[in-house]
């Protein structure tokens, strides 16, 4: 017994030597990511935080003065931040939720018995991994009000040629085409993931009790397709509000203020204002925004797991 005992306690010493090197090279391999944010994320996001505290502008690049929340209630005193904030509100909401509908239409019909899939994927990937200011370039040419390809084909069909990004009624409809027409790959590609990922138990239980096919979309798809689905949403809203390239390429805001989205707004209040202080102030409200956003869409997720 004596003897086993030993043994047991050398072989736990052995393993424990063993297992303190395994330690060091994880700690090796994640000390550098670790450092990298540090310096990529957490510096900058410290130093605007203490800019938009100050009186900062490329005139007077100094943060000596302090000015409390001044900044912070300037820019909810500009109108133009408030139409900024309707404008990218409703975008974000339309744009995620034509996304989400016609992608989960399109994953459905995939999901399906087709033939050439891997045709169909293939080019529904194509325009994800397009540049945004590709994708803007192109279709600002595309949708040239005099030399686009699109009017062309409308005037030759006999309907009146459109201002599409010149009209202060279609600019915003033309962005929030092209950002569906773009990213409505990502939302296809993750709901099919969810999709193909799903249990054949409760399709097959469910088709023995005669269920439609509208009746095994209600009660059986998307509620166990729900989890998946809420990531897809938080992951594009996230990405809808950080939307910054095509407004840049395709409008530059405008006409007018109709496409002027808050990235814009803080590129503005940044180069065109020289107002750093100020812009700091503006992007910590919408990080502000953008994170009760997520804290109710994990909270959703949390309670359908736990459902």
């Amino acid at each position: 017994m004596r003897g086993a005992a030993t043994t047991g306690h050398t072989a736990g010493v052995y393993a424990a030597r063993r297992g303190k090197p395994l330690a060091t090279p994880g700690t090796m391999f994640v000390t550098p990511t670790i450092i990298t944010l540090a310096f990529v994320v957490a510096l900058p996001l410290a130093y605007s935080f203490v800019i938009s505290f100050s009186r900062f502008t490329f005139l007077t690049p100094r943060v000596d003065q302090f000015v409390g929340l001044e900044n912070y209630l300037k820019a909810l005193a500009d109108r133009y931040f408030w139409n900024s904030f309707y404008v990218t509100v409703k975008y974000v909401i339309l744009v995620v939720g034509v996304e989400f509908l016609l992608g989960f239409l399109i994953a459905l019909l995939l999901y399906g018995d087709l033939r050439f899939k891997g045709v169909y994927y293939a080019i529904l990937t194509i325009p994800m991994v397009m540049s945004p200011v590709g994708v803007g370039l192109i279709w600002k040419m595309l949708l040239h009000p005099g030399l686009g390809v699109v009017n062309y084909v409308l005037s030759r069909l006999g309907i009146q040629e459109v201002n599409w990004l010149g009209s202060p009624a279609m600019a915003f409809w033309s962005l929030l085409l092209v950002d569906v027409w773009q990213q409505i790959s990502f939302m296809i590609l993750v709901l099919m993931a969810g999709l193909v990922s799903l249990p054949k138990e409760p399709f097959e239980a469910a088709e023995i009790d005669g269920a439609s096919f509208l009746q095994q979309l209600w009660y059986v798809t998307i509620p166990l397709l729900k989890p998946v689905a809420l990531i897809a949403v938080l992951i594009r809203t996230i990405m809808a509000f950080r939307t910054y390239d095509l407004v840049y390429v395709m409008t530059r805001g405008g006409p007018g203020v109709s496409t002027d989205i808050i990235s814009y707004y803080i590129y503005r209040t940044t180069f065109m204002g020289l107002d750093l202080a100020q812009a700091s102030a503006v992007s910590y409200l919408l990080l502000a925004v953008v994170l009760v956003l997520i804290a109710i869409l994990f909270s959703v997720i949390l309670k359908q797991e736990a459902a």
